[in-house]
Order: C-alpha cells, then sequence, then structure tokens
C-alpha cells in the first residue's frame, strides 16, 4: 500500500466482501450513537476492507480497534474526527464480555503496581524518545520542540512552538542570570530559548540517551548542561523549575512524590511551571493501544488527582487550559511527516506507518472531544507574596 492510501480520499470499500458478516450488536449501537457508518460516503466513515477486524474490537477493545488499523482491516479519510465521534459516544468506556478479562487484568496492573518506578523509568526513552532522532526532526519544528504548541498568534508550526517556549519563559518571569532546571528537556528546545533569549543558566533533565546527545550539540555555545537522570536523582536548589510534557509518565503513586522534590529543588520565592497533558475525568488505567506501542505505563493525571498532589507544598498562581492548539499542534506533526515518509520508509515499514498515522490523529480526535486537556499550571511555594499576574 503506498503512502497516497492514507493521505487522499480512502476509497470505500466493496460492500459484497463484508456483507457476509454483520456488524455485531455491540459496535452498531455505538457507531449509530456517534454517527458513523460501515462503508459510508462521510469522511469520518469506517471504511472496512476485513470483517475480522469486529472480532478483535470486540476481544480486544481500543488495542483491537488500533492494531485492526495498523494491519488494514478498515481504513477512514479523516481519522481524527471518527475517533473524536467515538469518545464523544463513550466509545472508550464500552467493555464486551470477550474484553473483560483484559480490561479488568488492566485495572488491577494500573491500581497495584507502580509503573513508573525508578526501575521503570527508562523504559518509554527505550521504545519511543530513543527511536530516530531523524523521524522526529521530519515531524517537528525547527527546535524539535515534541509538546503542544502555542497558536494565540502563530500561523506556522515553528513560530507557535517559538511563542510556547517564550510564553513559558514569560510566565516564570525569568531573569538574567537565574538558574532554571528543565526537568524532562527533550532535544533541549526551552533550555536553548532561555539560556539565547533570556540569559539563563540551564539544566536540563532526560531520561533519554538519544535526545541528551542531540540536545548537547544544539546547546553548544550556550550556559546549557544536559544530563541523562531520572526527576528523583535530581538535586540542588533553582530559582525557576519548568517541566514540559514529561508529567504524563510520573504516574499518580509517585505525584506527591514528585512535587515535594520539586518543592525541594525550589528555591524559596521562585516560581514552578508544569506543563501537561490532562483527561477530564480520573481514569484507572490509560489507553491499551498507546500504553502497548507509544508510551509504556504513561497516566494521564486528571485535575483532581493535581490538586491533591500539589495540596500544602505549592500554591496555584495560574491554571491555563488550550487543548485545541495541541489538536492543531497534532495535525501539523502529521502532516510533516507525511510529506517526509519518502525519506524515512527505508528504515520504517507500512505498519509503523500506519501505527504513526493512527497515534497523531487518533490524539488529535481526542482534544478535539473535549477528553484531553493541556494544561499549564505556573505554581509558588507558600510564603511567596510578592503576587502574581496571569501570562498569555
Amino acid at each position: 500500500m503506498l503512502l497516497t492510501s492514507l493521505s487522499t480520499k480512502v476509497p470505500p470499500a466493496d460492500p459484497g466482501r463484508v456483507a457476509a458478516q454483520a456488524l455485531p450488536r455491540t459496535l452498531a449501537r455505538l457507531f449509530e450513537r456517534a454517527g458513523i457508518r460501515v462503508n459510508g460516503p462521510d469522511p469520518w466513515d469506517l471504511q472496512l476492507h476485513d470483517p475480522a477486524a469486529w472480532g478483535r474490537m470486540l476481544r480486544h477493545g481500543v488495542l483491537g480497534f488500533g492494531e485492526s488499523y495498523m494491519d488494514q482491516q478498515w481504513d477512514c479519510e479523516c481519522l481524527e474526527e471518527l475517533i473524536c465521534r467515538l469518545l464523544l459516544a463513550d466509545g472508550d468506556h464500552v467493555v464486551t464480555p470477550q474484553s473483560l478479562p483484559g480490561w479488568l487484568a488492566r485495572q488491577l496492573r494500573h491500581g497495584l503496581m507502580n509503573l513508573q518506578s525508578v526501575a521503570r523509568a527508562f523504559h518509554v526513552a527505550e521504545q519511543h524518545y530513543d527511536l530516530d532522532n531523524e523521524l522526529f526532526a521530519a515531524m517537528l519544528d525547527e527546535q524539535m520542540v515534541y509538546s503542544c504548541a502555542y497558536w494565540a498568534h502563530a500561523t506556522d508550526l515553528d513560530q507557535a512552538q517559538r511563542d510556547k517556549l517564550d510564553l513559558i519563559c514569560r510566565k516564570l518571569d525569568l531573569q538574567a542570570g537565574e538558574q532554571l532546571l528543565d526537568v524532562g528537556c527533550g532535544w533541549g528546545g526551552l533550555a536553548a530559548h532561555a539560556a539565547r533569549h533570556y540569559g539563563s543558566q540551564v539544566q536540563g533533565a532526560t531520561v533519554s540517551r538519544e535526545q541528551a546527545t542531540l540536545a548537547r550539540a544544539r546547546c553548544e555555545g550556550l550556559p546549557v548542561q544536559i544530563n541523562v537522570t531520572d526527576w528523583r536523582a535530581l538535586h540542588g536548589r533553582h530559582d525557576k523549575l519548568a517541566s514540559v510534557g514529561m508529567f504524563e509518565h510520573v504516574g499518580p503513586k509517585n505525584h506527591r512524590a514528585y512535587f515535594q522534590h520539586m518543592h525541594d529543588l525550589l528555591k524559596p520565592g521562585g516560581l514552578f511551571l508544569l506543563h501537561t497533558i490532562g483527561i477530564d475525568r480520573t481514569s484507572g488505567a490509560t489507553n491499551a493501544w498507546t500504553d502497548h506501542y507509544i508510551f509504556p505505563n504513561g497516566k494521564l493525571p486528571s485535575a483532581l488527582e493535581l490538586t491533591r498532589a500539589i495540596e500544602g507544598l505549592f500554591t496555584i498562581e495560574d491554571w491555563h487550559n488550550f487543548p485545541a492548539d495541541y489538536e492543531r499542534t497534532l495535525l501539523h506533526w502529521w502532516q510533516r511527516f507525511e510529506q517526509h515518509w519518502p525519506a524515512l520508509r527505508s528504515r520504517h515499514d507500512e505498519r509503523f506507518l500506519r501505527m504513526w498515522r493512527f497515534y497523531l490523529l487518533s490524539s488529535a480526535g481526542y482534544f478535539r472531544s473535549g477528553q484531553g486537556q493541556l494544561w499549564q499550571l505556573v505554581l509558588s511555594p507558600p510564603g511567596r507574596c510578592r503576587g502574581y499576574r496571569s501570562v498569555r
């Protein structure tokens, strides 16, 4: 299958091929609530190529849904809208008798185990962040920022990411000579921006060796130090803290310890900016497909989980939510990835391409649905009496 089959009009499936197996009742009810038709004319309709997909969906839920797409058993022209409609119809909460054992196992695993322990801290880097620097360079902006951009004034991805980095620095009231600790620094985009434009001395921490190597090269000549380490091993006292797009890997069993440690790392009178994806309601387990293929052991926090973990350690000075900006960012990432696919396909097969499309566009649908949130919190330690004026 060529790339064009993913990026242009998806041809409707042959109705005669799929007529022999009716749509299971559970899925039929879900699709009806969502306004989705099998082999229908709308861009969000599911075009079925292999009826075996139904069994995978019933047995394995969202994992089977994503895997059947990866294996070309169905297609959709506008995947992000399909996902949005399914989420609005509560499709992510459908549990069938066939999928119940797996669902229970995931709930128990997340409830009983600390999936984000020190021993597991580097797993997500090995599976995802160390995947291929060239792939991420092709998909991301010129500064390789792998988190939601800020589209208040920007018209292109590069400017939107620069605006996001500048927004963070302005929210932190970053001053020349101040020490900034960037927890989860990625490829060094924020570290370089803060050092270059605000005169800060920056320490960056990442669990990815590939990210660290490239970040050091990109920050050469700047007062920036990049370390490969887990957040629990950080030490010292810093004027300002930033954590952008890594709290999703901390896990609810570690939330309180994380904020306690950030409190201990921050000088009195300092500020801490937390940038994280959030979820609209507390959930016991994460998305099974995302957990398996993209971010192992990740877990999105709810507002309730955040406030409980923060209470008594920080004052919430500002809480900014802009999820629509993440939908737009993800669509730009897919567009750039698709554009550069010819140069990447020698290292990645067709199934990987479909996996990556499902990842980016289903995530865009998640934010479009309103279930996904994008939060920036500005936190101050108790006793900071200077007042704070919110920045946008």
